[in-house]
């Protein structure tokens, strides 16, 4: 059974990582952007990561401007405001398309395993989440104005 273990992505830095170095964790990956109504979530986001960290979870950020065109910016400038605003640690990866024929494969495993509300698999807007649990299958599609902070307990649960 596929897992996102099976997937690779590249950092904002341009090293393409296995998503395999993070096996054994409970993830939480979210498509992102700087220039959204939900980008104060980052905040939230962060504070999950921080909290749970060092219990084996960790959030993984994707950002993408297939909605509204509010990720314009390149590699360094998305790697500069997420820094300097929200003071972010967890990884944030290259740029991606979450929809599409150009989608992400990793996307594409994500909304085929968790649908969203009626069965669409197409990714709304920016700030879906995916609870995944320690051996890389999806539990939960969460949508965009999903707090971030309303998520621990579901977390906790898979820790």
């Amino acid at each position: 059974m596929p897992s996102v273990h099976d997937f690779s992505a590249r950092l904002l830095d341009g090293r393409e990582i296995g998503l395999d170095e993070y096996r054994g964790r409970v993830l939480l990956i979210v498509n992102t952007a700087s220039k959204c109504g939900f980008t104060p979530q980052y905040a939230g986001l962060e504070a999950l990561h921080e909290r749970y960290r060092d219990r084996g979870f960790a959030v993984l950020g994707f950002p993408c401007n297939q909605f509204g065109r509010q990720e314009p910016g390149e590699a360094g400038e998305i790697a500069q405001f997420c820094e300097t605003r929200y003071h972010i640690t967890f990884p944030i990866f290259a740029k991606v398309e979450v929809n599409g024929p150009d989608a992400h494969p990793l996307f594409v495993f994500l909304r085929h395993a968790r649908r969203g509300v009626f069965g669409t698999e197409a990714i709304k807007w920016n700030f879906t989440k995916f609870l995944v649990d320690r051996l890389g299958a999806p539990v939960r599609r969460y949508a965009p104005a999903d707090k971030p902070e309303a998520l621990a307990g579901a977390i906790e649960k898979l820790l």
